[in-house]
């Protein structure tokens, strides 16, 4: 799971640009829909403020 560091990200759009899977909004801030994001990373990997986090979970 990904999530957007708000203090780190400057509003450039560059993450919403390039997702494949239209899983990043912006509402005021930029938001991951978890329900759509497949974790391909593409935004975390094309992030010029390294603002996008992987978030490890744990799965039963």
């Amino acid at each position: 799971m990904f999530i957007i560091n708000t203090d780190l990200c400057t509003a450039c759009g560059l993450c919403a640009d390039v997702c494949p899977e239209e899983a990043i909004d912006q509402i005021g801030i930029y938001t991951i829909k978890q329900d759509l994001c497949t974790s391909c990373g593409i935004c975390q990997q094309d992030c010029p403020s390294g603002a996008i986090i992987l978030i490890k979970t744990e799965t039963a």
